[in-house]
């Protein structure tokens, strides 16, 4: 293993517990500033975790805890986990937290509850995300927040007017967060872009993956495969019930895909608006428990979550190749090859970083100088890859995106009468995640 890397994985005592999904709904995902753009994350969080009580028909008392991922958090809603479990019916004593890891934060508060269910604290949980992209915190500039917090000292009407003579007219100019990293300053479309070209995915490949995306999105909505996931949102003043995500271009092609010009690198990079995923809001939940406390509550449950790990690399070379380091290691850690694996789900943020993955996970030079392996764990087949659409075509929800990840795996084992399912997504910050599903048979 490199300095670079760092490596965090589940631990299994002999008395750890079976970790359960019983099953896992989300909102419908929009594209931000259209149906949901009036409103918060606590209220797509809100609908996600009464959607998965009223699927499951479970026991709202019967929850040890909620926790829900959210990156972009609204000061009013901090612990928007527990705002949203209130609202949802969950009862007032059983606690809640919220999780923030960048685009891995649904997956982190998947496992984090994964983790007290497997050492018996708790025996079911509630765990997932949210986001919306629609109304995010526009600060003042710093001069200005520190003259309102000196406010509160002051003590006459000349304390007011000195601090308005100080305040110059541009200081009042808002302050949108920034969307590069914060440790190299450059944003994620950049480093998609360089990811692509060191890994020699052209600009034609990126067009292709993502057609493919939004074809395999919109059939999948036209066989009503991802009704099976999603709860409907009403949404005021209408109420009028909304079931599919609103981003997918079943209309899209290759033609239309190449006329649009490069987004972050101008004006040669590959990276463009078509092959990225876009800007979106939506809320997701999983109901998880103990293989014992689903038996005994006479629940049917999907999968067992057997694994999972966490991985690190450098934000300046590798922001968004964290899959192809976690999911080598994860199939290790388990005795298991990319054959034995008959589902993946891949988050999407770019398709030149699925690709740049891809790459990765059939070079043999990589396997050896990055993972220490003789030999590279394999390309992940079409046929089991992403097979409903991605964040691509479906959106990414930062907070949200871990929660359908790991419902449309499980879904998928059953209907496609599969084992084992693959999650995996990178994040920013360079950051990665794995997680192993194993369906439970009849």
């Amino acid at each position: 293993m490199r300095q670079t890397d760092s490596i965090t994985m589940t631990t299994h005592s002999a008395n750890a517990r079976d970790v359960v999904i019983v099953d896992g709904c989300r909102t419908p995902f929009l594209r931000s500033g259209t149906a949901f753009a009036d409103l918060t994350a606590y209220d797509l969080a809100r609908m996600a975790i009464r959607g998965v009580l009223k699927r499951t028909s479970a026991d709202a008392a019967s929850i040890g805890y909620v926790v829900m991922g959210c990156v972009i958090q609204d000061v009013e809603t901090s612990n928007v986990a527990r705002e949203a479990a209130l609202a949802a019916g969950i009862p007032h004593a059983v606690p809640a937290h919220t999780v923030t890891q960048a685009c891995i934060s649904g997956n982190q508060a998947i496992t984090t509850a994964a983790d007290a269910i497997r050492l018996g604290r708790i025996d079911s949980a509630i765990a997932g995300g949210t986001e919306t992209l629609s109304d995010i915190p526009i600060r003042f500039k710093k001069k200005v927040r520190k003259e309102l917090f000196e406010a509160r000292k002051y003590k006459s009407p000349t304390d007011y007017l000195n601090a308005v003579r100080r305040i110059r007219p541009s200081d009042l100019l808002p302050e949108v967060p920034s969307i590069a990293e914060y440790s190299t300053g450059e944003t994620m479309g950049e480093s998609a872009d360089r990811l692509a070209a060191a890994w020699g995915v052209s600009r034609a490949d990126q067009d292709a993956y993502a057609l493919r995306a939004h074809q395999l999105a919109a059939q999948a909505h036209k066989d009503g495969l991802l009704a099976e996931e999603i709860v409907p949102a009403v949404v005021p003043p209408t109420f009028d019930p909304i079931t599919r995500d609103n981003g997918v271009r079943a209309d899209t092609s290759l033609e239309k895909l190449a006329a649009l010009k490069p987004a972050f690198v101008k004006p040669y990079g590959t990276v463009t608006a078509g092959n990225a995923s876009y800007l979106t809001d939506g809320g997701s939940a999983v109901l998880l428990m103990s293989r014992e406390q689903a038996n005994r509550d006479g629940f049917k449950p999907k999968a067992v979550i057997r694994d999972y790990l966490y991985v690190a690399q450098d934000p300046g070379s590798e922001l968004l190749l964290g899959p192809a380091y976690a999911i080598p290691r994860l199939l290790d850690a388990a005795g298991l090859s990319m054959a034995d694996v008959d589902v993946v789900e891949l988050h999407e943020a770019f398709a030149g970083q699925v690709l740049a993955v891809q790459a990765a996970l059939e070079s043999v030079d990589f396997a050896r100088d990055n993972l220490g392996r003789e030999k590279a764990i394999g390309r992940i087949p079409d046929d089991k890859l992403n097979t409903l659409g991605g964040s691509l075509s479906l959106g990414h929800p930062f907070g949200a995106t871990g929660g359908r990840l790991v419902t449309t795996a499980a879904n998928r084992l059953i209907r496609d009468d599969g084992r084992y399912a693959v999650v995996a997504a990178c994040a920013a910050g360079g950051l990665g995640h794995a997680m192993l599903l194993e369906r439970i048979g009849d």
